[in-house]
């Protein structure tokens, strides 16, 4: 169950405000990068204090995709730097951070870096970011000092009955736990296929990509990260030209690639791209073109582990894949 108790806290005086709610003052929705922004998270501090909270869980992780809708440019590590390492390790869904890494979170978020998530503490506390410098604190407590607090740094705290980017208990999710069962189709399908292409994503709008083969598959297993979305595809192609030739036109496609090296990349590209495409992977091992319409979006396996939860509950909040099943 959500928090009983939401407040709306924004910069924007409630007294500028039409009928239907919207701002018409003069305010900037995009942060100040100082006393404003500071503001903001002094505020959630205090909410944070009111409610005896001192330690968030990171739900939803999000980095910028192909394409970037904030206010300010996206920047190098979508705001993480300093706080995770460029691998992103740490920053994923279910990892507790401290309230101060918590407030450096909402404060990427207040400068639109890039990164993305919800900060919760199960039913008792949350912070979700939202468009505009829009903040939303929940907590099980009325929290009247904070309130009081929020009010005297300069913003406006305003009661609602929900955060408008709280998970939405009935929306769909994976369900389906990467446990040994799940384990045992993968070997099933790779004795028919010999190798498999899994897509990693550790974080929504980020992936790592990995050629499984019999061979290999445990020790590709042992690597993977927290909660992340495990997608299996049929292997690369080895004939990269027939991969290129058979392109869609007027249509973004997801193109993966496997170098020399064995790395494998992956870029967003449509036909307006195809030509540098071309060049670019002119020496690849093997390549394949990936669907982004869900409708098109038919893996062969998907799942998500349940780990770090100990009791092996699956808490992963993915989007369910369309399996070719």
């Amino acid at each position: 169950m959500p928090p009983a108790f939401v407040h709306r806290i924004t910069k924007y005086d409630p007294a500028d405000r039409d009928e239907h709610g919207h701002y018409t003052g003069t305010e900037d929705t995009i942060s100040d990068h100082g006393p404003v922004e500071a503001a903001y998270l002094a505020a959630v501090a205090a909410f944070a204090d009111d409610s005896g909270i001192d330690r968030l869980e990171i739900r939803d992780p999000a980095v910028t995709g192909f394409a970037h809708f904030g206010g300010e440019p996206s920047v190098a590590g979508h705001g993480l730097g300093g706080l995770f390492p460029p691998d992103l390790t740490g920053y994923h869904d279910g990892a507790e951070v401290s309230l101060p890494v918590a407030l450096e979170l909402v404060r990427a978020m207040l400068r639109d870096q890039g990164a993305w998530c919800r900060l919760e503490v199960g039913g008792l506390f949350t912070v979700h970011v939202g468009w505009d410098q829009y903040v939303y604190v929940g907590s099980d407590r009325p929290c009247a000092d904070a309130v009081a607090r929020t009010r005297e740094l300069g913003l406006f705290p305003e009661p609602l009955t929900a955060s408008p980017y709280a998970a939405e208990a009935d929306e769909a999710v994976v369900t389906e736990p990467a446990d040994e069962h799940f384990w045992i189709r993968v070997h099933t399908a790779l004795a028919s296929r010999h190798a498999l292409l899994l897509e990693e994503s550790y974080v929504r709008n980020a992936a790592r990509w990995h050629r499984s083969t019999p061979e290999n598959l445990d020790t590709v297993r042992a690597g993977l990260g927290p909660r992340a979305l495990l997608t299996f595809w049929p292997d690369l192609t080895p004939d990269v030209g027939a991969v290129l030739a058979a392109l869609p036109q007027e249509e973004s496609i997801e193109f993966v690639w496997e170098a020399q090296d064995g790395t494998i990349s992956h870029a967003i590209v449509d036909d307006t791209d195809y030509q540098e495409l071309s060049a670019h992977v002119a020496d690849a091992r093997a390549a394949c073109a990936l669907p982004l319409s869900l409708a098109e979006h038919h893996p062969l396996l998907c799942a998500a582990p349940p780990p770090p939860d100990s009791d092996g509950v699956l808490r992963a909040r993915w989007r369910p894949c369309t399996c070719a099943r």
